[in-house]
């Protein structure tokens, strides 16, 4: 049996059901010798709590520099981890709560040793082959990943294996950041068990190498800031230049925002939202010639752009300077081949250009440039005295997003029909606006509307659920980011 030696659970009953299972694993409870075998009842295990995310305004525009506007979501991950008490014992295991239910292998172990070449750490993209090796236990890249990364960024060189247990209440496939969940609080645990102190935006910036590196995945950087920084309750206000905090944007009295799950299952990793990153990048570049910038690089590696006029980002092109001197100068379509002829590469460092591909540039350079007005708009009118004006303008601002999505090509049926269920109750039955979240192609809408109208939305999810056979998921509070929680560390008693 443990008991809390230090931190607190703030009362939060996901924490404290963890907990309570923990000191439930004996062999009265359990059949499964893994999870029997885990811990070392005599020894200190840390655990930590890291929320997912709820977009509220930003999305794929974080990769471009916009301002996004994200809430930490009342669903959570919980890891436990215990450091070897084996002089020689170098096995990594983890067990994954739940892992049947998502058609996975629930366990996983490794050595030390494979994530070191000779005396070093390897090299990202070895271990990235490792993990994708077995598609039944490719999840334990987003915990393992910590570990290396931490092992190559801040010369942490672990002696002794890892006992790792991970219980995640964020629903996956649902676009509300279960891996960045994963990763920010495996890295939290593993970072106060090593003496490692992060900061909550190293953290975070730390777990977007896991997802970038060692996952694949070509992510911004919310989700991660959002999990590990987030306020419950609030909106948290990021510039993705590359992670500027801007503060909180506080949620009106009388406004609430919800999330309801289309259920059709959303991949970061996908085709689509990793070949709209690569257009945006294409696009950047296409300005950056148009506009004489100096430029360096190419081939096999990024091109640099000195850039004094945007910084690097398209987020930072005013909307009405796009319009006016740069729409007109991108093409709709280009192929990767003849980009590449023309540009030499993009200045992003986790996509690279498929020649044998055609990337809809135009509209994937557009979506970040309007898009972050739409953002900046998006929060003044929150800090601002409601009124029933300035609550439609809100909900406009969140159609047109929802509507930019599609026109990059990460729009879905189950999506659409959401948005539109939404805009048929209207103000009249107190719902405001809506818009796919993250990456699109899927995953959860996130709907905004007078804060007791929670009966409506629930109305809403069932008016979907006759026409599509799908019983939505429904996201409806909020909970602190992974630095407000800190880590508990429990002792046998």
């Amino acid at each position: 049996m443990y008991e809390i030696v230090e931190g607190e659970t703030q009362g939060l009953a996901d924490v404290e059901a963890f907990i309570a299972f923990i000191n439930g694993i004996d062999a009265d409870s359990t059949s499964d010798r893994e999870l029997l075998e885990l811990f070392d009842p005599r020894d200190e295990i840390v655990v930590a709590r890291a929320p997912g995310r709820l977009d509220v305004m930003g999305g794929i525009a974080d990769y471009s520099g916009s301002l996004v506007l994200e809430m930490p979501t009342a669903e959570a991950t919980m890891a436990a981890l215990q450091v070897s008490t084996i002089m020689n014992d170098r096995t990594i295991r983890v067990i994954s709560l739940g892992g049947d239910a998502n058609h996975r292998s629930p366990s996983f172990r490794m050595s030390l040793d494979d994530l070191l070449d000779g005396d070093r750490p390897v090299i990202y993209e070895k271990a990235r082959r490792f993990f994708q090796q077995d598609p039944d236990s490719q999840w334990a890249a987003y915990a393992v990943g910590t570990l290396l990364v931490l092992m190559r960024e801040k010369g942490l060189r672990p002696t002794r294996g890892l006992r790792l247990l991970i219980d995640s209440r964020v629903p996956e496939g649902k676009g509300v950041s279960s891996s960045a969940a994963i990763e920010v609080a495996v890295m939290n645990a593993l970072a106060a068990a090593s003496g490692i102190h992060l900061s909550a935006k190293e953290l975070a910036v730390l777990c977007q190498k896991v997802e970038n590196f060692v996952v694949g995945a070509p992510c911004g950087v919310m989700d991660q800031m959002t999990s590990a920084c987030g306020t419950a309750g609030e909106l948290m206000a990021l510039l993705c230049q590359p992670a500027e905090l801007q503060g909180a944007v506080t949620i009106p009295d009388d406004l609430w925002v919800w999330g309801v799950d289309s259920g059709v299952r959303h991949s970061v990793g996908g085709a689509d939202y990793g070949s709209v990153r690569v257009g945006a990048f294409m696009g950047y570049r296409i300005l950056a010639e148009r506009a004489g910038l100096p430029v360096l690089g190419g081939g096999d590696d990024p091109v640099q752009v000195q850039d004094e006029l945007w910084r690097g980002y398209l987020a930072n092109v005013s909307a009405s300077e796009y319009e006016q001197y740069y729409a007109s100068h991108i093409p709709e379509f280009m192929s990767g081949a003849d980009f590449l002829e023309q540009y030499g590469g993009t200045t992003d460092t986790v996509t690279t250009v498929d020649p044998d591909r055609d990337y809809a540039v135009r509209a994937a350079t557009g979506h970040p440039v309007h898009e972050h007005f739409r953002v900046r708009s998006y929060g003044e009118l929150m800090r601002a005295p409601l009124s029933p004006t300035s609550m439609e303008l809100l909900g406009e601002l969140m159609y047109q997003s929802h509507a930019s999505y599609s026109a990059c090509g990460l729009g879905c049926d189950g999506t659409d029909l959401l948005v539109d269920l939404v805009r048929e109750v209207g103000p009249a039955g107190g719902l405001y606006g809506a818009k796919i979240t993250g990456g699109g192609s899927g995953g959860t809408v996130a709907i905004l509307g007078r804060r007791d109208a929670e009966a409506a939305v629930r109305e809403l999810a069932g008016m979907y659920a006759e026409k599509t056979g799908h019983e939505p998921y429904i996201f409806a509070g909020s909970s602190p980011g992974a630095a407000a929680f800190g880590v508990l560390r429990l002792a046998p008693k």
